[in-house]
């Protein structure tokens, strides 16, 4: 495993997945970028300068293999992305229309749309095949989790140990045991109010949530903390205006991994002396970074178009209030396809 002594480092397990992007030109090549909220996260967290490393089951298959080779772009470490036992990775259909009054929509397809067979689907790593990450843990920053099982807890768990913020953003409840245990390990507690209208006393007894933070869509966020041993107010932030809207998926990435830029790249000790002025400064930040998002097909399309300055001059202009509504017309891809693996014909058009 390789490290940079200066970059902070996030790991992380949950979905990653490769998402095959239908945009509103039917005639325009289908994109297929590593996706799911885990492999957004940490992609977008090595963009953003860390050193991020996914933990999944990835076994060498077509859709694998697209997966890493995006990945390695945005310089993201695969040292932990074959964990046995190897499995398909899972395989997202977006497709992205308009609504009647013109406003952009999307939906997501599980299942192939020429065999109807349905798409690989997310499988957790397993507890035997931990054993040779656990070490690397002790110089993680962040750890972060959006599906609970017993070898995600115990990888969260040894990074809680070593200092590490443990960040839980679950879609959902599916095992009630091991979500509460989640809360009980996760410093930060992130969820969407339509998914998950309450994520259940992340604030109770012997829970470790310092932050507990509820999305809003295009109303926002609303927070709260207990940086100060108590449990805060529940605080209100409006979203940022987007300065182009043609897709809102995976801005709720980009909100987490600009506000974990911003706040956690010294720990929890490092998130304790920020405060909570420096909780909703972060927060901002991130909400800056899901506004620019918007302006783009895919949940991190604006990565493939724009070069680091332009976007760093993006973001600075929508956090001085100042967006900028400069347009970039995305490259014809070059990407290889991808294929249904229960079906010989190609979903991915080249």
């Amino acid at each position: 495993m390789t490290t940079s002594s200066e970059k902070p480092s996030i790991f992380g397990t949950g979905l990653i997945a490769l998402d095959l992007v239908i945009g509103l030109d039917s005639q325009a090549p289908v994109h297929s970028w590593t996706g799911g909220t885990c492999g957004n996260i940490l992609a977008i967290m090595s963009y953003l300068g860390w050193d991020s490393y996914p933990i999944a089951r990835m076994n060498g298959d077509p859709a694998s293999e697209r997966v890493r080779v995006d990945l390695a772009r945005w310089g993201v470490h695969l040292d932990f992305t074959d964990c046995a036992p190897t499995g398909h990775t899972p395989i997202i259909i977006q497709q992205i229309k308009r609504a009647r009054d013109g406003s952009p929509t999307h939906r997501f397809l599980w299942t192939c749309p020429h065999c109807g067979q349905r798409l690989p689907s997310y499988r957790p790593v397993t507890q035997n095949a931990i054993e040779s990450i656990l070490p690397a843990l002790s110089q993680s920053s962040v750890f972060f989790l959006d599906r609970v099982s017993r070898a995600a807890l115990s990888l969260a768990a040894e990074a809680a140990r070593s200092g590490a913020i443990v960040v839980f953003e679950p879609s959902g409840k599916s095992d009630e045991k091991l979500f509460s245990e989640a809360l009980h390990i996760a410093h930060i507690v992130k969820y969407s109010d339509q998914r998950l209208p309450d994520a259940g006393g992340t604030m109770t007894g012997d829970h470790a949530t310092l932050v507990e933070i509820q999305t809003l869509g295009s109303q926002g966020l609303r927070y709260r903390h207990r940086l100060a041993g108590v449990p805060s107010e529940w605080l209100n932030l409006p979203a940022v205006p987007a300065p182009r809207l043609v897709d809102t998926c995976g801005s709720g990435d980009w909100c987490t991994a600009g506000f974990l830029a911003a706040a956690a790249s010294k720990g929890v000790e490092g998130l304790r002396k920020d405060g909570g002025q420096g909780i909703a400064s972060a927060l901002r930040f991130g909400q800056a970074l899901a506004a620019w998002n918007c302006g783009f097909e895919g949940a991190r399309g604006g990565m493939y178009v724009l070069g680091r300055e332009e976007f760093e001059r993006q973001i600075d202009a929508i956090v001085s209030g100042k967006p900028l509504l400069r347009v970039v017309e995305r490259p014809q891809s070059t990407e290889p396809s991808v294929a249904c693996p229960a079906c010989p014909r190609d979903i991915s058009a080249a």
